[in-house]
């Protein structure tokens, strides 16, 4: 992997509320935590605590497992208790929730409108990219669950369809 990648992931974690992500790239992984230890294979070096750390895994070497007491709290944390029933459409990446492309347009979505299949929700920004996030239903959007340029994890819930 491209240290260049490394290192906007590692400006990406930085500007997160996040406290550990994982990259899977073909046979490459790469894992970002804020736990001050870097890891690659068997070595483990001390880091300043400001330093995120980062675990690398060969091709062909299967990728480390997460420690379940670290994704548990972050896991119940992504789910919201008070979200309402309906389809929700999941953010597929790390990065920045926008809810317009750009600063001067309206919204793609607002809370009541009716969407259709394959319609653009939101944009995701990783790393100097911007994603669409598409509609996987048709149907009126109940919930926006959260706000715009916050930033948001894999499979973080975004919206509700119902």
């Amino acid at each position: 992997m491209d240290i260049r990648k490394i290192k906007k992931l590692i400006e990406l974690l930085e500007e997160s509320s996040l406290t550990e992500m994982e990259i899977i790239e073909g046979e490459e992984s790469v894992r970002l935590s804020r736990n001050g230890t870097i890891s690659h294979g068997p070595m483990q070096h001390a880091m300043p605590p400001d330093v995120h750390a980062a675990a690398w895994t060969a091709p062909g070497a299967p990728a480390p497992a997460p420690p379940e007491a670290a994704t548990a709290p972050a896991a119940a944390a992504a789910e919201e208790p008070a979200v309402p029933e309906g389809e929700l459409i999941r953010a597929p990446m790390v990065g920045t929730f926008f809810a317009a492309s750009s600063p001067e347009a309206g919204p793609f979505v607002s809370l009541g409108q009716h969407v259709t299949e394959g319609e653009t929700m939101c944009i995701i920004e990783a790393m100097k990219m911007f994603n669409q996030v598409e509609a996987e239903v048709s149907g009126t959007v109940v919930a926006i669950l959260v706000e715009n340029g916050q930033p948001v994890e894999f499979d973080q819930p975004l919206f509700v369809i119902r």
